[in-house]
């Protein structure tokens, strides 16, 4: 398998145990090397939040929330491919699944090794796994910025703007989830892999010196913005 695939993180959301640990060791068996499980709403997203997964397997019927309301949840905020399992075969529930954002759906009984080359597809396809990819999905363009991650280059009304690694990175997290009011801890957890202890001064300088390079007056920020005791947003107009 491609070693790409091999380090993607996947969260398998069930709160059937059994399903749980059959699927976590088929998926071991063909080369996953990063599998979480949640066993209810609450604790997958706090995963979501936390790990940042590469794509999720979803159940639908849980005991705190649906999984209808997990994935309305996640589509706030991330794209990360999901796909939703479940007992119900009607066509109105999978037709409803994808209508909020669900990239796949896999009724119940499954075959494991089926779902496990069902997530090796979709890691491919959604770009998740290093495969060459076009200019086009490798850039993202919002208001007078254009961020190209493959370049790893940045342009502000088509000039060329010179970010430091980190920068660089916790703009792409910015841009991927703009007008979104991100918490230092997932700001942290997302740019430096770490937990949030210790990391204040830090993450406040890295947001000073981003403010410095891509707003019209740092002292008065547009785009970089703090809510005060919740975190930072970054404010794209007409999203």
């Amino acid at each position: 398998m491609n070693n790409s695939i091999n380090k993607s993180k996947i969260l398998i959301v069930d709160d059937e145990e059994d399903i749980l640990r059959l699927l976590s060791t088929v998926l071991r068996k063909e080369g996953f090397e990063n599998i979480y499980t949640a066993a209810a709403a609450k604790e997958a997203l706090d995963l979501v939040a936390r790990i940042n997964p590469d794509i999720i397997l979803l159940d639908i019927m849980m005991p705190d929330r649906d999984g209808y309301d997990v994935c309305k949840e996640i589509r706030k905020t991330s794209r990360t491919p999901i796909l939703f399992m479940s007992a119900k075969t009607e066509e109105l529930d999978r037709i409803l699944g994808f209508a909020l954002g669900a990239d796949d759906y896999i009724t119940k009984p499954f075959s494991p090794k089926e779902v496990a080359y069902r997530l090796k597809a979709h890691l491919r396809r959604n770009n998740y796994v290093g495969e060459d990819n076009d200019k086009k999905n490798k850039t993202i363009v919002f208001g007078p910025f254009e961020l190209n991650e493959e370049k790893i280059e940045l342009k502000k009304s088509g000039e060329l703007l010179e970010l430091k690694p980190k920068e660089f990175k916790m703009l792409v997290y910015f841009a991927k989830n703009p007008n979104q009011i991100l918490s230092k801890e997932k700001i942290c957890s997302r740019v430096w892999g770490e937990d949030y202890i210790g990391f204040d001064n830090t993450i406040m300088v890295h947001i000073r010196r981003l403010r410095e390079k891509i707003e019209d007056n740092p002292s008065m920020p547009k785009y970089v913005v703090n809510i005060k005791g919740l975190g930072y947003k970054f404010v794209v107009k007409g999203e």
